[in-house]
């Protein structure tokens, strides 16, 4: 089945009665980025002793420059996290004396790898980049039009993966050349501490007090570090836009709601995943006991818990974590494991925005999630013909008793849908993501605008859907480079400049309005203003209400 050419959220049945569309259809084909392609066949890369210099506070980088755009890789903004470092707040790093090459990404967290590239879809529509991974990681990366002093809007890039998996250029999607050229702006992405060694909260055993938030408080050194040199790379610190996925985007909130990053960026996206709250404080501090137990070791022994192999102490610290499947029960905690922990000091112990005076209430926020974070039928075209009874019984063992209410409900609102559809929509659905935009907007200051990402890419016969992550390259000018999300051509590129250069005017002002999509209203709960970006873009007044409710 192929994908429609027109708005996804038509096709489904829901009336266009009352909402804004575009006064446009699809645009003209719009052409790659300016100098994508050299004219003439002329050198596109220089590298050498004198080229793409630049200044940071620990010593001067060498970069490249390629198609224009100044590339700096692997810039350490922290010291290695091993040894006496583990469970510890980042370090300064060593300043060094000579030119330091900055020509390659720097290593990836530790993470468990084995298998990584198992199945063969997920490997190939993602195009999963790793490189080595240790535990000296704290390196970010710079895309600049040059190294000057014209303070531009700077990006800064938080990858997905939960809070365990990925790094700063997981996939090709996440480069920021196209974007800093399109918008004359500075692109950063970094990495940071991950999983058990990032957020195992240790305080109760003797650790120190915010070692269960020490992965977090890696990006809050990253954004200290764009805001003491970002202004040597071209970039204005005082002008930075923080953007994450999934668990990038749940990175978002919870840098949001961490009184050390006050003052560290001044708008904010979260695309496909937010978070508005921490890790209960008490099983958090129950787990660091569990894994001091599983290691053999007794409270106060850090220095030996420091001193384990970091895949081997993964490993003891996941043990922890199904040890304590039933204290998570019973303090109704869906998921235990690894994550920021609400410690009341690195990162709050309230409900995120629940203050109106805190500083997040004077950031704008944007948020996007996928029509189809989850497409059940993308590796399975059996599924495509399955029928509604047999949606019910599948969804059961997530929705319960429910199941049936919610399938109803679904179909209702999205009348023309396929079976098929209305369980990638139920099991994608825009709870979490309304949720966070409702926390925000309460706070009455800053204004929030809200997304739904419904274009789908004409591959693997049309399954795939408008998946998790797919829309990351649009935001950032990748729809050409990104080709196993897109296909590549006019069509993703013509709604990839509308939404790109909005994204770019958010960065910008605050506001996206400008950019090509049809006028973007702020978010209010009553109406639940949403731009459904498609071919066609419109925006809808909350078009799945109806359908969320029956989720409550």
């Amino acid at each position: 089945m192929k994908p429609s050419r027109r708005n996804f959220l038509q096709s489904l049945g829901v009336g266009v009665t009352g909402l804004s569309l575009s006064q446009e259809s699809v645009a003209a084909p719009s052409r790659p980025p300016k100098a994508v392609k050299p004219a003439d066949d002329e050198q596109v890369l220089f590298v050498g002793d004198n080229i793409a210099i630049a200044n940071t506070e620990y010593g001067k980088v060498r970069g490249f420059i390629l198609r224009g755009i100044h590339q700096f890789l692997g810039i350490p903004y922290g010291a290695d996290t091993s040894g006496r470092n583990r469970f510890m707040p980042p370090q300064k790093p060593t300043p060094w004396p000579d030119v330091r090459p900055a020509l390659w990404w720097g290593n990836s967290a530790p993470q468990i790898m084995e298998k990584r590239y198992a199945n063969p879809y997920a490997s190939f529509v993602d195009h999963w980049n790793y490189d080595d991974v240790s535990e000296d990681c704290l390196k970010l990366n710079v895309w600049t039009p040059a190294p000057d002093t014209q303070k531009r809007p700077v990006v800064v890039w938080l990858h997905g993966g939960g809070f365990v998996n990925g790094n700063g250029i997981e996939q090709d999607g996440y480069h920021g050349e196209n974007l800093a050229r399109l918008g004359n702006i500075v692109f950063c992405s970094i990495n940071h501490r991950l999983g058990a060694l990032g957020y195992t909260h240790l305080k109760a055993a003797g650790g120190h007090p915010a070692s269960g938030n020490v992965g977090n408080l890696d990006m809050v050194a990253a954004l200290e570090w764009v805001k003491n040199n970002i202004a040597n790379f071209g970039g204005d610190p005082r002008n930075v836009t923080i953007i994450g996925q999934s668990g990038g985007g749940a990175k978002v909130t919870t840098l949001m709601n961490m009184p050390s990053a006050k003052g560290l960026f001044h708008k904010a996206v979260a695309l496909s995943g937010s978070s508005l709250s921490g890790v209960n404080k008490e099983y958090a501090e129950k787990l660091g006991l569990k894994v001091m137990e599983e290691a053999g070791l007794k409270p106060g022994e850090i220095d030996k818990l420091q001193q384990i192999p970091w895949r081997q102490y993964i490993d003891i610290a996941n043990q922890a974590v199904e040890k304590m499947a039933d204290e998570a029960k019973r303090l109704s905690i869906q998921r235990g494991g690894y994550s920021p922990v609400a410690d009341g000091v690195a990162l709050n112990a309230d409900p995120f925005f629940k203050d109106p005076g805190h500083f997040s209430a004077d950031i704008p926020l944007m948020i996007c999630s996928t029509f189809h974070e989850q497409s059940p039928s993308r590796t399975d075209a059996t599924l495509e013909s399955i029928s509604l009874a047999e949606v019910k019984e599948k969804i059961k063992p997530r929705f319960g008793e429910k199941s049936g209410e919610i399938v109803d409900a679904y179909v209702k609102n999205f009348p023309k849908a396929r079976p098929i559809e209305i369980w990638a929509l139920i099991v994608s659905n825009r709870k979490n993501a309304i949720a966070t935009a409702d926390a925000k907007v309460s706070q009455q200051k800053a204004p929030v605008y809200v997304a739904w990402f419904g274009w789908q890419p004409p591959l693997f016969d049309g399954r795939m859907r408008a998946f998790h992550c797919n829309d990351i390259c649009f935001w950032f000018y990748n729809t050409d480079l990104m080709l196993t999300h897109t296909g590549g051509g006019k069509r993703p590129r013509a709604l990839s400049e509308k939404m790109a250069k909005s994204f770019l005017n958010f960065i910008k002002t605050g506001n996206p309005n400008g950019g090509g999509l049809p006028t973007w209203k702020p978010y209010t709960v009553q109406n639940g203003e949403t731009m459904v970006l498609d071919d066609t873009p419109m925006l809808v007044n909350d078009p799945d209400r109806e359908a969320r409710k029956a989720l409550a």
